[in-house]
This record gives structure tokens, sequence and C-alpha cells, in this order.
């Protein structure tokens, strides 16, 4: 199967470590991440993806829905692209892999954070990511690694 991912959630897959809107948003995060860390083919889309199912639930006042989130994802498409050097444009496919998720944690403090202004887990990342990641899900193995 391929997941389908909005941009900028591949930022915030870098600093889950179990928590948030609702235990429902929890319980399918925690499901989305065992397959991103299994390797499953990853398709960027534009709008809700399969992380943002539980809230879709809300209708029209979802916060998957919201312009603000359009524009995190706009930039953290940019800034991933230039990064890593592959194309994050809707429809495009990737796979996060140890590597590429240790290149975007290297530089999430730098280069990466513009696409999580105005986001209400902004200050939760940025605790985790100066903790080095230490408890994030997300190919937990490289954070082992480097603690």
């Amino acid at each position: 199967m391929t997941l389908r991912l909005r941009p900028h959630h591949l930022l915030c897959m870098l600093n889950y470590v179990g928590l948030g809107y609702n235990d429902a948003f929890v319980a399918n995060y925690d499901q989305v991440i065992a397959r991103v860390n299994a390797g499953e083919d990853i398709e960027i889309v534009a709008g809700p993806d399969d992380i943002c199912a539980p809230l879709l639930k809300e209708g029209r006042e979802a916060h998957c829905l919201t312009q603000g989130v359009k524009i995190r994802d706009a930039a953290a498409a940019r800034d991933i692209a230039a990064l890593v050097g592959l194309p994050t444009e809707e429809g495009s496919l990737l796979i996060v892999t140890l590597d590429m998720a240790q290149q975007l944690r290297g530089s999430f403090a730098t280069k990466l954070r513009r696409a999580c202004h105005g986001c209400e887990w902004s200050a939760l990342c940025s605790t985790i990511a100066g903790r080095d990641f230490t408890g994030a899900h997300l190919h937990s193995k490289v954070i082992q690694n480097t603690v």
C-alpha cells in the first residue's frame, strides 16, 4: 500500500512522541508511523491525508482544511525538496529512510522551521528537537544510535 501524506506532515513525523488532538488521532498516527518505519511508499498529496483522517469528522471546521495548514504545506514542500533533493509536489513518491530522517532532523531547527510558523505544536516540537528527538517514534533506531 501507499501512504498519502501532505508535505508538512513529513516534518511533524520527526517529532511525533505519541501525542495528538484526541485518542483516535494518536492511534491512527501510531499506525502511520509504523508503516513509514516499515519502508512503505509515501505519496505527497494536497490537502487532508492519512494522518488527518480522524479529524475530518469535524466537517468544514476540521483543522486540516484551514488556510494556515495549506501555507505550512507549501513551505514544507519547498524546504524539504531543497534539502533532500527530491520532489515533494503533489503526486511525488518517496520513502522516508533512516538516512532521510536523520538528514531532516539535522536541519529541523535551522532550515525547516518556516513551515512551523503558527502551528500549535511548534513549542512541543522545539522541545523534542532540543532533546535530540529522544522519544520520537519515527525511525527510533536513529535516535538510539545518536544518544
